[in-house]
């Protein structure tokens, strides 16, 4: 997916297969909204699973079963949940549309927004250059904002870590899951999934312009 002049500032899709069945998991004004995974290869052959939500309007569950290929358009969204008297930030796909296909995996998302944290420069032990930044998504429309985490790598993290909070910039990349171990306060451990859009391409929306930066990778 290509950085363009598209007004949209949230454009996901995703070709995948899945790999755990829809289940009603909430409802907003009588209206169903069910919850499901599906899985993504990526070009290094590594596994992404995706948690999605779709309504009940977009959907015949009885038309899905596990292991379909599926093509899913939508937008990728955050939510706040209480858990453990803490607020946690749940990500997701949420998904206007789905269709079955014989499509190859994509895992395509394209963002427009702000800077609203930080932005986290560091190196690993093989130095390599990564920077975490959480992008405010706001949503058309509606008042409400999604905020998305986003990691950089290389030059365009680089890029990105000298930017001050409010700055306005367009990232194109992939949804990305990944496994860690959290230490708790019992001294117990637990295994846990983070989600994070995995960004390849970053520009910089300034006065109406672009100022692109530019470095493919694949992870």
């Amino acid at each position: 997916m290509k950085i363009s002049e598209e007004k949209q500032t949230n454009v996901a899709i995703v070709v995948g297969k899945i790999s755990k069945l829809p289940i009603i998991t909430h409802q907003i004004e009588g209206e169903n909204f069910y919850d499901f995974e599906v899985e993504v290869e990526r070009l290094s052959k590594a596994k992404d699973t995706i948690p999605v939500t779709i309504s009940e309007r977009s959907i015949d569950v009885n038309d899905f079963k596990l292991g379909d290929r599926v093509k899913l358009v939508g937008q990728y969204r955050s939510h706040n949940k209480n858990i453990e008297e803490k607020n946690k930030l749940i990500l997701h796909f949420f998904a206007k549309e789905i269709e079955k296909t014989e499509l190859q995996d994509k895992n395509d998302v394209r963002l427009t927004g702000f800077i609203c944290k930080t932005p986290v420069f560091r190196t690993t032990p093989f130095n390599r250059e990564i920077c975490d930044v959480l992008l405010a998504v706001n949503r058309p429309n509606n008042h409400r904002s999604d905020y998305i985490p986003c990691i950089l790598w290389g030059r365009n993290a680089r890029f990105v870590s000298n930017l001050p909070i409010g700055s306005k910039i367009e990232v194109s990349g992939r949804i990305q899951s990944r496994q860690y171990t959290k230490k708790l306060e019992n001294e117990e451990v637990e295994e846990r999934t983070a989600y994070e859009v995995s960004c390849n391409m970053v520009a910089l929306m300034e006065k109406g312009k672009e100022v692109l930066n530019d470095e493919k990778e694949i992870i």
